[in-house]
């Protein structure tokens, strides 16, 4: 059982390298733009992540408010992904503030998962 939750665990940081690699690459070629790789990793995450956040195969009590905070987190990131898709299909662009804030988002969201015990 153990080894089947260190699988999902890094499927999860593979859906976060996507999300934020995809994002990455486009904010390095200057274009704010959402992709559809940005989605694909962003329901990897989710989906990954509320499998890890059932109690199955630890020895341990989960970080419920740690847990919670990071839903939020994502949830905000799926929503300014969707916003945001929406606007770029109607008006052809994202505000910058949309684009750069799913990067940040997405950075806060890892760095609660590594340094948040």
């Amino acid at each position: 059982m153990e080894i089947l939750r260190h699988i999902v665990v890094y499927l999860h940081i593979i859906g976060f390298a996507v999300l934020f690699g995809a994002w990455l690459v486009e904010a390095v070629a200057r274009r704010a733009h959402f992709t559809r790789l940005m989605s694909i990793g962003m329901t990897i995450a989710a989906v990954t992540g509320l499998a890890l956040a059932a109690p199955w195969g630890i020895s341990y009590e989960l970080n419920y408010v740690k847990l919670g905070v990071k839903l939020v987190v994502l949830l905000a990131i799926g929503a300014i992904l969707g916003i945001g898709a929406a606007r770029q299909r109607r008006e052809g662009s994202v505000p910058s503030a949309l684009f750069w804030s799913i990067g940040i988002l997405t950075l806060l969201n890892a760095g609660l998962a590594v340094i948040w015990r």
